[in-house]
């Protein structure tokens, strides 16, 4: 039933954020970047902070804990959708699409900085090779233009601030006895706070509002980041940061469905091979050994060295 649980969770949230990127192009046809990520996040945070009155689920409470929340806020809210929302007025999708897809190895990175410990296998190291393997077969960025730009880099630099954050809140915000909504709650209200105060950067300019601009954000607000962050601390706290991330690998499965279901674009060999490749290495992150020869599907938790409730570094 756990692992059922888990990829339940895990599909959910796939489908929640690999629509994310369609929903954005949208929306920047009637919005700035600031302005767009800030009715995101401020729409995720009223419908979180309403769940939360609604549950009658209090938000955390402590200095401390809003510290952290507040880093994570910067790092999985704030900076990295400015960054891809930038990104995507230069950059293509299949651009985006691989930078994105960088996240799992960035958590890998940013686990031994933070003093995070990580049990990977070579099985499990095999299946983050064959999903970025997969990611590349589907978007084929040697095909694309504008691998070498301002607007690339800022999409890698969005996945890095994700692989932080990923692990941040494994350590430290998992394991508090704060529910995962109240946890989500609390970091969208910060992230409102920090786009707000990005508002010069663009957040003043015209808005040509749309119903499709409309429908963008307010899919974006409710589930993209509202449901999808919180579902992302449960997963967080029964996986780690990962599996959690693990998730990235997927958001160009469902793009490349969804595409092909309600836009009517094209499957070639390479992109179902792709997909394949993708779901494979996917498959392979959720095994664990279980004795020699044989492996078993269960979580591999990563465990932080210190308490949920320490200080940061």
């Amino acid at each position: 039933m756990g692992e059922t649980k888990t990829l339940l969770r895990i599909g959910a949230l796939a489908l929640m954020w690999g629509s994310s990127f369609f929903w954005i192009k949208l929306g920047l046809g009637a919005f700035s970047p600031v302005q767009l990520v800030l009715a995101r996040v401020a729409l995720g945070a009223a419908v979180l902070i309403g769940l939360c009155y609604l549950g009658r689920d209090r938000l955390p409470s402590g200095r401390r804990i809003w510290g952290h929340l507040a880093v994570a806020a910067f790092f999985h809210n704030a900076l990295p959708f400015l960054l891809f929302a930038w990104g995507e007025l230069t950059v293509d999708s299949g651009i985006t699409g691989v930078l994105n897809a960088t996240t799992p190895l960035w958590v890998l990175l940013a686990a031994p900085m933070l003093g995070a410990r990580t049990r990977m296998t070579a099985v499990r190291v095999a299946g983050l090779i064959a999903g970025l393997v997969g990611i590349l077969l589907i978007f084929a960025p040697w095909q694309a233009s504008g691998l070498l730009s301002w607007g690339a880099l800022a999409c890698l630099a969005a996945a890095a601030s994700y692989g932080f954050a990923f692990v941040y809140e494994g350590k430290y915000l998992t394991g508090t006895g704060d529910s995962p909504m109240s946890l989500a709650g609390g970091q969208m209200l910060l992230a409102t706070g920090f786009l707000l105060l990005a508002m010069p950067m663009g957040g003043f300019a015209p808005v040509h509002l749309s119903t499709g601009a409309i429908v963008a954000v307010v899919i974006l607000g409710i589930g993209s980041t509202g449901i999808a962050f919180a579902l992302n601390y449960q997963l967080l706290a029964s996986e780690g940061a990962v599996a959690a991330s693990i998730v990235g690998y997927l958001l160009p499965v469902v793009s490349v469905l969804l595409g092909a279901v309600f836009l009517g674009e094209a499957l070639d060999f390479r992109v179902i091979a792709g997909m394949v490749v993708v779901l494979g290495g996917v498959a392979l992150t959720r095994l664990r050994p279980k004795e020699r020869g044989t492996f078993a599907t269960a979580p591999v938790v990563e465990r932080p060295l210190a308490a949920a409730g320490e200080a940061a570094p």
